[in-house]
């Protein structure tokens, strides 16, 4: 068993980080006392949360991630995935814009960025 301390040390986190995590219901280490004491499940459990944070999923996801039947879980991950290719698309469209040599001097006339702001005007119409 392990400290609050210890396993946060490990982590490299605050502490308040994970006595935040189990407020949210992400992980409910055993008690000595008023003293959290994490067992290897629980350090196994803090190294799945921050790996699905590095992923771009928020804390309510994680939680039905760890939580949740694995049906609930795949919903979870495909909705992630999409707006994961979605966000990679725009990435790579800002890229290609700036990666070219536009010798417009403003950018509202630029026809690789008035592509990108078409798009996007495209993807909020009502």
């Amino acid at each position: 068993m392990k400290s609050i301390g210890e396993v946060a040390a490990r982590f490299g986190l605050p502490a308040h980080v994970l006595r935040h995590w189990e407020a949210e219901g992400l992980l409910s280490p055993a008690r000595a006392g008023d003293r959290r004491r994490y067992t290897d499940a629980d350090v196994d459990r803090v190294a799945a949360i921050l790996v699905a944070k590095e992923a771009g999923f928020g804390l309510a996801d994680i939680r039905t991630m760890l939580a949740a039947p694995a049906r609930d879980r795949a919903a979870v991950t495909a909705r992630h995935r999409d707006r994961l290719r979605l966000r990679i698309a725009r990435a790579q469209a800002a890229l290609a814009m700036l990666e070219g040599d536009c010798p417009h001097d403003d950018l509202m006339t630029c026809p690789k960025f008035r592509n990108v702001l078409a798009g996007r005007l495209r993807e909020s119409a009502p």
